[in-house]
């Protein structure tokens, strides 16, 4: 294999689906969203045991923090299924993982509140990729000239934008219809 011929136009190409399902969507936002609230909805009703010392993290709002906790897996599944909703959804476990520093133990330990914090960020800044344009030419194996190689690059011919046609006045605009625009209502 020289240098002239990349690997890639060798080896057949096989479609990773999940990884083009991964990549149409805030996968890692989601990912994210959903470990955040794992431990902001089960440490106010887990137990820690150090050898025979019970360590309870039982709290007053443990009710409120199981919520928090599963409107976070929840917003982070539907950052997945939903991509459409993903800025709702990032702004809303943003707030969730606020709210969760006094309900939640100081946010699950910080570390639910720190993941949520991030992937309500990540979720928001999210946009999705432009659709790849398929080439109508077929390759024939040789690679293509490239502009280091003395080739012009190709160039577009970018189409103009087209300005809608004015439309003419219906009828003549008399002294009381000057002040209301010709009679046309300003809205349409």
């Amino acid at each position: 294999m020289s240098a002239e011929y990349p690997a890639s136009r060798e080896v057949p190409k096989k479609v990773n689906r999940f990884k083009v399902w991964r990549q149409t969507r805030p996968f890692w936002a989601g990912l994210f969203t959903m470990i955040g609230g794992v431990p902001i909805a089960y440490l106010p009703y887990g137990d820690m045991r150090l050898g025979n010392v019970t360590l309870a993290m039982k709290t007053t709002a443990g009710a409120g923090a199981l919520i928090i906790g599963v409107l976070l897996i929840t917003l982070g599944l539907t950052m997945w299924f939903q991509p459409l909703v993903r800025v709702f959804a990032g702004v809303a476990t943003i707030v969730l993982g606020l709210v969760s520093i006094p309900v939640s133990n100081f946010g699950g330990l910080v570390i639910g509140f720190l993941f949520a914090l991030v992937g309500g960020g990540m979720s928001v800044a999210w946009a999705p990729a432009p659709p790849v344009e398929e080439k109508d030419a077929e390759h024939d194996g040789h690679p293509e000239a490239s502009s280091e190689a003395g080739a012009e690059p190709a160039t577009e011919a970018v189409p103009t934008a087209v300005l809608p046609e004015q439309r003419e006045a219906e009828h003549q605009a008399t002294e009381t219809t000057i002040d209301a625009n010709g009679g046309r209502n300003s809205a349409g």
